[in-house]
């Protein structure tokens, strides 16, 4: 069973971000402040769970939080102040959704640039011991999942109704076949070194 707070008695959000390892697409955050008696014997980190089960916690996580918010920073961006600091500014973005103002941050991984005056906690595969992170989790990614869905509609020749963006072997073929779209991170390694790209 995941922990209902770091610190007792203070508004906690938990934050986590989605699709900063891919290719393509945004890289997405959610921030999610959880009432102290919330339980669910389901919630777990998102990469814990399937996509069923991700889907149906949701409406779940979205009826129960106290408040929460999700961030978006596009490709372009990524490719303008590099994915470290584009998944810091999503999280920047998902708090700032938030309706209630946290007294405190917890945040998954070892690092974060400060928002605002609200003290943070780093915490290293936080969505797997945290119920507000995993809930941030879930939100980031299956907010990210819906996106690269109807981004497959427009782009089909990629794949990303199975892979999302991420680097499999044939988003790879794909690129080296078809080149690459608007919604493409320029700045990644799109292709193995032996092949070029003409940008």
């Amino acid at each position: 069973m995941l922990e209902a707070y770091y610190t007792k008695d203070v508004i906690e959000a938990g934050c986590d971000e989605a699709g900063r390892g891919c290719l393509a697409g945004p890289v997405f955050a959610a921030a999610v402040i959880l009432p102290p008696d919330f339980k669910s014997e389901l919630l777990n980190d998102s990469k814990q769970l399937s996509e069923k089960n991700r889907y149906a916690l949701r409406p779940l996580i979205e009826q129960e939080a106290i408040a929460w918010g999700i961030g978006v920073v596009t490709a372009p961006e990524i490719d303008a102040i590099n994915i470290l600091k584009a998944s810091f500014l999503a999280m920047h973005r998902a708090i700032e959704q938030l309706k209630v103002q946290p007294q405190a941050l917890l945040i998954d991984g070892n690092r974060f640039t400060p928002y605002k005056e609200i003290p943070f906690t780093c915490m290293v595969k936080g969505d797997g011991r945290f119920l507000s992170i995993a809930a941030a989790s879930i939100l980031a990614k299956t907010y990210r999942d819906d996106y690269m869905l109807q981004l497959a509609e427009e782009y089909p020749s990629y794949g990303w109704q199975q892979n999302k963006g991420y680097p499999t072997r044939a988003h790879r073929e794909a690129i080296s076949k078809h080149g690459i779209t608007p919604y493409h991170r320029k700045t990644f390694t799109l292709l193995p070194s032996q092949l070029t790209l003409d940008f």
